[in-house]
């Protein structure tokens, strides 16, 4: 079997009943093949980063362990962010049905035309800390620091767990 690595997935949407495409995108995650499902945090309600004509998010993350290569695993999840009608238009970080961003792969520090490890300004965004860090507040961010240090860092205001059942 071949080796495999931790990786961290961002889940975002706020278009189509977004609770409903966080939480299929889970299912869906634990389908990819070389890939395995090993936790998931609970949801967060924020609001957009971009346009603010356009609904609240919900936020999660997940953690997999794959064996896949990191560009090989981007694909992966733009196939599942297309079977959830994502539409790539040229409004930057416009309302979408799903996002799947992969945020850290192992130890890897990357910067090439399609993909930058770990995700760029993850270390700033709280509704990707705060999913981290039910992950596990002592993941790693390469280059960067623990979860814990970089939310030690960063306003988390607005931000707003929800309960399994919301």
């Amino acid at each position: 079997m071949a080796p495999t690595v931790s990786a961290y997935i961002g889940i975002g949407s706020n278009l189509g009943d977004p609770r409903k495409q966080v939480l299929s995108a889970y299912r869906e995650l634990a389908a990819i093949p070389s890939c395995r499902l090993v936790a998931r945090s609970a949801l967060y309600a924020s609001a957009p980063m971009g346009p603010k004509d356009q609904p609240d998010y919900i936020n999660s993350a997940a953690a997999i362990e794959t064996s896949l290569a990191p560009g090989k695993l981007l694909s992966r999840l733009q196939v599942i962010e297309d079977r959830h009608g994502r539409v790539r238009g040229p409004v930057r970080w416009g309302p979408r049905t799903l996002d799947l961003d992969l945020l850290v792969y192992g130890k890897l520090e990357l910067d090439t035309a399609e993909l930058t490890l770990p995700h760029p300004g993850l270390h700033k965004r709280c509704f990707v800390l705060c999913p981290l860090a039910d992950l596990g507040v002592d993941i790693v961010v390469p280059g960067l620091g623990t979860v814990h240090d970089l939310l030690g860092r960063t306003d988390c205001r607005g931000i707003v767990r929800l309960d399994e059942g919301t």
